[in-house]
C-alpha cells in the first residue's frame, strides 16, 4: 500500500487521542509512503449541529494549532514519508458562503482536502446521516421512508459537486455512498444506482477526484467500501482518480478496508510504489 489520504488526528473531537506520531509510526509499519491528515474542519458558527455531543468538527479556535502541528509533522518526517496537510470539509446546504470563507482562510496552508456530506436538511430540521443506527431510524421516521432519506442525500451530494466554493474548493468528494452505512438494518426497495452513476458523471465533468474509502467495510451494518465495486469500476472507466483513504480515527485503523477494494486497483497501487 502506498497512500492513505483520508486520515484523522488527535484534533478530531470524536476520535481518539492517538498522536500524530502514532499515526505516522503505524503508516511506516504498513509501508505507506504518503498520508494526508484530513481533520474535520470547523462547522459554520450558526449551523445547528444535530448531534448531542456537538463534536462533528474541531473548534475554530483549534484550527491554527492543527495547521501548525500538521506542518511540524510534515517537516519532521519528510525523509520517511510524504505528509500532506488537509481538511475534511462539510458541505452544508445553505452555508456555502461560510464554507467558502473557511476555505479562503485555510486554503493557502493545505496540500489536499476532501468535501463530504454528513448533514441533510428536512424542512427546518437538520440530520446527521452517519451518527448511529438508532438516529438513522429517527431520520427515516422524519422523512417518511428510507428511500426519501437516500434521495435527499444524493440530491445534497449533487449540490456539493456543483457548488461554487471558490478556488480552494476540495478536489475530492468524500465517501460518495456514505448513506449505505446502515443498509443492513435499513434496506431500501428503490434502486438508486442511476442517481449514483449520474453523480459520477458530474464528478468526471468537473475533473474532481473520488475518495475510495475503506471504512465502510469495517462497519458491521455496511460491509462494503464507499463506493462499492460497480461504482468504483465506472469511475475508473471515466478516468476519475480514485484515492484510497482509511478514514482512520485511530492509528490502528490505518489501511482498513484496503484489501477489500478492487483487486486490479490494489495491484496498480502496489506497482506504482515499486517504481
Amino acid at each position: 500500500m502506498i497512500v492513505d489520504k483520508h486520515v484523522h488526528s488527535p484534533f478530531c473531537p470524536h476520535g481518539t487521542k492517538d498522536t500524530f506520531e502514532d499515526y505516522i509510526e503505524r503508516a511506516i509499519e504498513l509501508g505507506i509512503e504518503e498520508i494526508t491528515f484530513t481533520e474535520h474542519a470547523p462547522l459554520p458558527a450558526k449551523f445547528p449541529e444535530p448531534i448531542p455531543e456537538k463534536d462533528s468538527g474541531m473548534k475554530h479556535s483549534d484550527l491554527p494549532r492543527y495547521l501548525k502541528e500538521a506542518a511540524r509533522i510534515k517537516d519532521y518526517f519528510k525523509n520517511s514519508l510524504r505528509v500532506n496537510i488537509g481538511l475534511e470539509v462539510d458541505f452544508i446546504e445553505g452555508f456555502e458562503k461560510e464554507t467558502k470563507e473557511l476555505l479562503d482562510e485555510t486554503g493557502p496552508y493545505l496540500d489536499d482536502s476532501i468535501l463530504s456530506i454528513h448533514f441533510i436538511k428536512d424542512g427546518a430540521s437538520w440530520h446527521c446521516i452517519d451518527y448511529s443506527a438508532d438516529m438513522f431510524g429517527n431520520i427515516i421516521s422524519s422523512f417518511g421512508s428510507a428511500e426519501a432519506v437516500y434521495q435527499r442525500y444524493y440530491d445534497t451530494v449533487e449540490k456539493a459537486v456543483e457548488a461554487d466554493l471558490g478556488i480552494y474548493k476540495p478536489k475530492r468528494i468524500g465517501h460518495l455512498t456514505l448513506i449505505h452505512k446502515f443498509q443492513k438494518s435499513y434496506p431500501v426497495s428503490q434502486n438508486f444506482d442511476s442517481q449514483v452513476y449520474r453523480l459520477i458523471d458530474k464528478i468526471s465533468g468537473r475533473k474532481l477526484e473520488m475518495d475510495y474509502n475503506g471504512a465502510g467495510f469495517a462497519k458491521p451494518l455496511c460491509r462494503e467500501p464507499y463506493p462499492p465495486e460497480r461504482f468504483a469500476r465506472y469511475a475508473l472507466e471515466l478516468g476519475i482518480p480514485l484515492v484510497y483513504g482509511s478514514d482512520a480515527h485511530q492509528a490502528k485503523d490505518l489501511g482498513q478496508g484496503f484489501e477489500q477494494l478492487l483487486p486490479d486497483y490494489r495491484e496498480k497501487v502496489r506497482k506504482s510504489g515499486e517504481k
